[in-house]
């Protein structure tokens, strides 16, 4: 059974860090495209940063793009998100996910059927 456990979340001034972490079960992460995606109230939940399997591919939303980092650890099973300089419009419910190859190197919502329990991120003073 596949399952994913998110850990990291929490409130953070603008400008800090936090990293969140997603630990997977029941699969072997390595072979798996895998992602983070957030939904703030209101709004649609978009792909943040998505690897897909193997090779490494990687995409970022323009958003966050030199200030969040996504990375996997294969040994643990586990892959992370990176985010520094948060602003408050990262405030959101985040979500890690992960699906078998092929997936569409687009990073989108759809293509991912195993989701974590979602971790909330707030960034204010």
């Amino acid at each position: 059974q596949v399952q994913l456990v998110e850990s990291g979340g929490g409130l953070v001034k603008p400008g800090g860090s936090l990293r969140l972490s997603c630990a997977a079960s029941g699969f072997t992460l390595d072979y798996y495209a895998i992602g983070w995606f957030r939904q703030a109230p209101g709004k649609e939940r978009e792909g943040v940063s998505c690897i897909f399997s193997m090779d490494g591919n990687t995409t970022y939303a323009d958003s966050v793009k030199g200030r969040f980092t996504i990375s996997r650890d294969n040994a643990k099973n586990t892959f992370y998100l990176q985010m520094n300089n948060l602003k408050p419009e990262d405030t959101a419910v985040y979500y890690c996910a992960a699906d078998p190859p092929p997936v569409r190197a687009e990073c989108l919502t759809e293509d991912f059927r195993s989701w974590g329990q979602g971790a909330q991120v707030t960034v204010s003073s």
